[in-house]
């Protein structure tokens, strides 16, 4: 994967959690958005990690050219308290993943995994921002798309317990084994859900699947 924050103490903080994981290897930094568009460019990593703000190409504006060129790579940003707008600019530009510099550890791990399965994540706190600004018609709002309620007039009953382990950050796969289900079915019923709420991708579906309260349930085992 790829690490990409202008601060090297970050950096090196981000390497030392991620070292912890024998299943990540980082194989490139870089100090601003255009290195590390240089970088997946060279690389192909599967997870870029983009710090929202950095000097000259932001990590928004990075995220948006990865996910336009070469959608293979995941991108999960790291962002700070008191950037909404960030987040839902992220969101548009096609964002997989959102962690917080202040979150456990373990979350940060969690996201890589997630996306780098084809999932989405978002950071327990992150939801919880997002959300808030969807429900009082904050900056956010935009980024998710049409009213995403009532829900049960919108989607099956399978189709809620997809989203609520979409919610959970699950890849087609995962959710697959979790509801017996081929991924092929899986993807179908992604792509229904997709269509019904609005929404342009897994992290929106993941922000409604929060707002419903479903993803609770998700971990529950979505039955």
């Amino acid at each position: 994967m790829l690490v990409a924050d202008d601060e090297a103490l970050v950096r090196a903080a981000v390497r030392a959690i991620l070292a912890r994981d024998p299943g990540i290897e980082v194989v490139a930094e870089a100090r601003d958005g255009q290195e590390a568009v240089d970088a997946v460019r060279e690389h192909r990593p599967d997870v870029a990690l983009l710090d929202i703000q950095m000097p000259g190409l932001d990590g928004i504006a990075a995220a948006e050219w990865i996910h336009r060129e070469l959608p293979g790579t995941a991108v999960v940003m790291l962002t700070t308290f008191g950037e909404d707008d960030f987040i839902a600019r992220a969101l548009r530009g096609g964002a997989d993943g959102f962690v917080l510099k202040a979150d456990d550890p373990r979350e940060l791990l969690t996201g890589v995994h997630a996306v780098a399965g084809g999932g989405a994540y978002l950071s327990p706190k992150v939801a919880a921002r997002v959300v808030a600004g969807l429900r009082t018609g904050g900056p956010d709002a935009a980024a998710v798309g049409p009213q995403t309620e009532p829900l049960a007039e919108r989607l099956t009953e399978r189709e809620h317990a997809v989203l609520a382990l979409v919610g959970c950050g699950l890849s087609n796969a995962e959710i697959g084994r979790r509801l017996f289900l081929v991924e092929g079915t899986v993807k179908a019923h992604v792509s229904a859900i997709l269509a019904k709420l609005g929404v342009r991708n897994r992290v929106e579906a993941a922000i409604a699947a929060y707002e419903a309260g479903l993803v609770g349930r998700g971990r529950d085992g979505g039955r």
